[in-house]
């Protein structure tokens, strides 16, 4: 499974965020709040969705606790931020580097492939982690957990320095 390398623009994205860690994942509930009043956010540039996540610079990819903390969003992107729909937030994504993979199969099969990028795929690129988010862009070819879905992984990188 080989990535794509893009530079991604700067994005604004309109949503819910809820903190949470891997052993007490609330993606589902996050999910169900926001889709549910999706329709009140009326500058939306496209029907993609994007599950968006925060993670601490601490964090440590490659000695992975499933209890330290997060901040996890359900957003559109939007044109601006002129109308902002109460409970909801707007979120800049800078423009970066990213490894963009593509995941096929059921959303409960994705740690499978979170797993080959960061213990297969990136220690042995010439990339490293960049802190910035990561994100799953979910379009028309998204079905959750169909086994035929597919969803597009954006992971931040940055050229690994020489030594």
């Amino acid at each position: 499974m080989e990535p794509r390398i893009e530079i991604l623009p700067e994005k604004n994205l309109i949503g819910k965020r809820m903190k949470m860690t891997f052993s007490n994942n609330k993606t589902g509930e996050l999910w169900k709040s926001f889709m549910q009043r999706r329709k009140e956010i009326k500058n939306n540039l496209t029907t993609v969705l994007y599950s968006l996540q925060v993670y601490d610079k601490s964090f440590d990819f490659q000695k992975f606790d499933p209890y330290i903390s997060f901040e996890k969003w359900a957003a559109v992107e939007v044109l601006n931020f002129e109308e902002i729909p109460y409970e909801m937030e707007f979120f800049i994504v800078p423009s970066g580097l990213y490894a963009v993979f593509v995941h096929k199969g059921a959303a409960s099969t994705a740690p499978k492939t979170f797993e080959y990028i960061f213990r297969t795929w990136l220690p042995n690129s010439e990339y490293s982690l960049d802190n910035r988010p990561h994100f799953e862009i979910l379009g028309e070819k998204y079905k959750n957990e169909d086994t035929s879905s597919e969803e597009e992984v954006w992971i931040p990188i940055k050229l690994r320095k020489k030594l």
